[in-house]
């Protein structure tokens, strides 16, 4: 935050303006509906394993930040919800249990390689499949649309954000 005068009246004003992400998510790990039953329909978005996502994450997610749910490697993939980063980047415990899938053995607690955010639900949606999201021009330059694109993370422009919102809110 920084304080800005403005009319003669100090004003506190975030130092980065609002980003957006689309972050994807397989409805067997953890679903839309899932969220919605989470306490405080918040979740922490763990057992992502690849540095350009987690440098999203660490470098340029902030709280705050809108998020596009993307139900992904499911029989109709699209976007179900519509969140907002809940927490700075923190390490993702995951990694340290030899037990779970996303456990990294080059990792420790002393220098953890891997982290995420906490992401909370702002709205379910309904399902705006990749197909219907193909065929909208306004989104033809975004980053999940891309052959061969396959970071779980990615920038969403301002320009991209809204005509998803007028996407889903059309139906």
């Amino acid at each position: 935050m920084r304080l800005t005068v403005r009319g003669g009246h100090l004003t506190l004003t975030p130092r980065f303006p609002m980003a957006y992400w689309l972050m994807k998510s397989e409805p067997s790990e953890c679903s839309i509906d899932d969220l919605v039953r989470a306490p405080s329909h918040r979740v922490p978005w763990v057992g992502v394993r690849n540095y350009q996502a987690r440098n999203f994450m660490r470098d340029d997610m902030r709280v705050g930040d809108g998020v596009l749910f993307y139900h992904s490697s499911c029989p109709e993939p699209g976007i179900a919800g519509v969140c907002e980063v809940a927490s700075s980047a923190y390490p993702d415990a995951t990694q340290f249990d030899a037990k779970n899938p996303y456990f990294d053995a080059k990792s420790s607690p002393e220098n953890p390689r891997w982290l995420h955010v906490d992401v909370k639900l702002v709205r379910k949606t309904r399902l705006l499949p990749l197909a219907e999201m193909r065929e909208a021009p306004q989104l033809a330059t975004m980053q999940v649309l891309r052959r061969g694109n396959r970071l779980s993370i990615t920038p969403v422009t301002a320009p991209e954000w809204r005509a998803v919102m007028k996407l889903l809110d059309a139906a």
